[in-house]
C-alpha cells in the first residue's frame, strides 16, 4: 500500500472493505478519502468512512455538526467520476456533558507519551466520538499495544461506556489487500 493511501486513512480514521479492487474504484476511494482530509472543519470528534462502488461513493459516519456531513457530500459529490454520493453521515446530538467528556477524552489521549504522535499533522488518526455519553476510539494506529493504551487512557472519564474501533496499520493493509 503507498504511503499516501495509508496517510489518508490514518487522517480519516477510516478504512472500508466495501472499497472494489477496480483500478477506478480505488482512484475514486483515493480522491474521496482527500476531499474529507482536506475539509477544514473536519476534527478529531468526527469520524467518516467511506464505501466506493462503480462510481457512487457511500458516506457512513458521525458529525458534530449538520453543516459538516452536508459539505462532505458536495466535496464528494465534485470529485469527476462520483456519479452518485449516498450520504448515511449521522449528526451527533447537542450535550454539554458529550462536549466535556470529548475534551478530556482528547487531552487524555494526545498528552500520553506513548499516543502523542498520533496528534501530529493536521487531521490526527484517532478520532473520538462521543454520542449521549457513549464514548468510540476510532481510526488508525501502528500496533495493538497503541490501541491499548489509547483505550486505557480514556477508561476513567465517566463516559456510561467505552468502545474501541481502533484498526492497526496491519488489519487496514489486509483489508486493502483482500479487495
Amino acid at each position: 500500500m503507498s504511503r499516501w493511501m495509508l496517510a489518508a486513512l490514518l487522517a480519516l480514521g477510516i478504512t472500508s472493505p466495501a472499497v472494489a479492487a477496480t483500478s477506478s474504484n480505488l482512484e475514486l476511494f483515493r480522491a474521496a478519502s482527500n476531499a474529507v482530509t482536506r475539509y477544514e472543519r473536519f476534527t478529531i470528534f468526527d469520524t467518516v468512512h467511506l464505501g466506493v462502488q462503480d462510481g457512487t461513493v457511500t458516506l457512513t459516519g458521525k458529525v458534530t455538526m449538520p453543516y459538516k456531513a452536508t459539505d462532505i457530500e458536495k466535496r464528494v459529490a465534485k470529485i469527476d467520476g462520483v456519479e452518485h454520493v449516498v450520504n448515511h453521515i449521522e449528526v451527533l446530538p447537542v450535550s454539554q456533558y458529550d462536549e466535556q467528556l470529548r475534551a478530556r477524552a482528547a487531552r487524555a489521549v494526545y498528552s500520553n507519551s506513548e499516543l502523542f504522535r498520533y496528534g501530529l499533522g493536521s487531521t490526527p488518526s484517532i478520532h473520538i466520538i462521543v454520542e449521549r455519553g457513549r464514548l468510540t476510539l476510532d481510526g488508525v494506529v501502528a500496533n495493538d499495544m497503541d490501541r491499548q493504551i489509547a483505550r486505557s487512557a480514556v477508561a476513567f472519564f465517566g463516559a456510561f461506556s467505552v468502545t474501541n474501533d481502533l484498526k492497526t496499520d496491519e488489519e487496514v493493509q489486509r483489508e486493502l489487500e483482500g479487495l
